[in-house]
């Protein structure tokens, strides 16, 4: 690992050294990690930039490793936007390289420490999964905003427009997840997922979340895990439990057959959107789409 590590970091270097291909125009060019960050440089920059999301629907940016098709793009970029706290985990050494070399933001730190939550089983770790509470997020989205201002000023009223316009949505999306949430019975606003993505959304609307996993997918867990889960399922009398489209689903299926065999049935919810949203061009590939979606799947399976 710490091999591969060394050669992406020398690619990198090395690409760092020659001329950016020539682009169709002038407009600043920006590449952002994750969907979620790709989906706030659009809101923000609208036609004024040239914008790129590294990873897709379906992706798992805890497991991710840089392509060389990848560092094309980032060496191409006029900037880089990633979500930072360690989310992108194979990726940090070769982000941290190329903050030596170009404008590199990483958004999601800019949300002040106190109003990150600690990540359980990680010394002196956050967890990075900021984009499910819409009032912390807000802060990366600004720190983007801040950023593309900082790299193109001329544009400066164009995108504090935008900005304005894109925070006063995500009000609006804040207020409506807070009454969709309250439909739920209180007793069934417990949120059982593969892994614990969804902690600042049960924080900020106030539901129980437990995973499978810890806040990363690359943590193990054993059958101790799985028995405690099928445990408090059946002691909450949990109606349906939920499926992450970036996670397999292997380990919930695992809990589902496990209540089954004690006399319990669950079902599967849905799924839901944790680590990357839908479809690029969708609803659902957009963040208040995929957050919208992801509370009326919740909200159908548990009222």
């Amino acid at each position: 690992m710490k091999k591969l590590s060394f050669i992406l970091i020398v690619l990198v270097a090395l690409a760092g050294c020659t001329n950016k291909q020539e682009r169709s125009n002038d407009k600043p060019h920006i590449v952002a990690t994750t969907g979620m960050l790709f989906d706030a440089v659009v809101n923000i920059g609208g036609d004024k930039i040239t914008a790129e999301a590294i990873m897709g629907p379906g992706v798992d940016p805890h497991l991710y490793k840089a392509t060389q098709g990848d560092l094309a793009k980032f060496n191409q970029a006029d900037m880089i936007i990633y979500n930072g706290i360690l989310l992108e985990g194979k990726m940090s050494e070769i982000l941290k390289k190329l903050g030596k070399q170009k404008p590199t933001v990483a958004a999601a730190e800019s949300i002040p420490k106190e109003m990150l939550k600690s990540a359980i089983g990680y010394k002196d770790a956050y967890d990075p999964h900021v984009w499910f509470d819409v009032s912390r997020w807000k802060y990366a989205v600004k720190a983007i905003s801040e950023a593309i201002i900082s790299l193109d000023s001329t544009n400066q009223q164009f995108y504090y427009d935008n900005t304005r316009r894109y925070l006063s949505q995500l009000d609006s999306l804040d207020q409506y997840v807070k009454v969709r949430i309250k439909s739920i019975p209180e007793n069934q606003r417990i949120l059982i997922t593969a892994h614990d993505a969804f902690t600042y959304f049960g924080d900020a609307y106030g539901m129980r979340v437990e995973g499978l996993q810890g806040i990363s997918t690359v943590a193990d867990f054993g059958l101790k895990d799985i028995a405690e889960l099928i445990d408090l399922i059946i002691q909450n009398n949990i109606k349906a439990i939920f499926v992450e489209t970036s996670v397999s689903e292997k380990s919930i299926n695992a809990v589902v057959t496990g209540c089954k065999e004690k006399g319990h049935n669950v079902r599967i919810g849905g799924y839901l959107y944790s680590d990357a949203m839908g479809e690029f061009g969708t609803d659902e590939g957009t963040y208040i789409g995929m957050f919208r979606k992801n509370v009326e799947t919740i909200v159908n399976a548990l009222k």
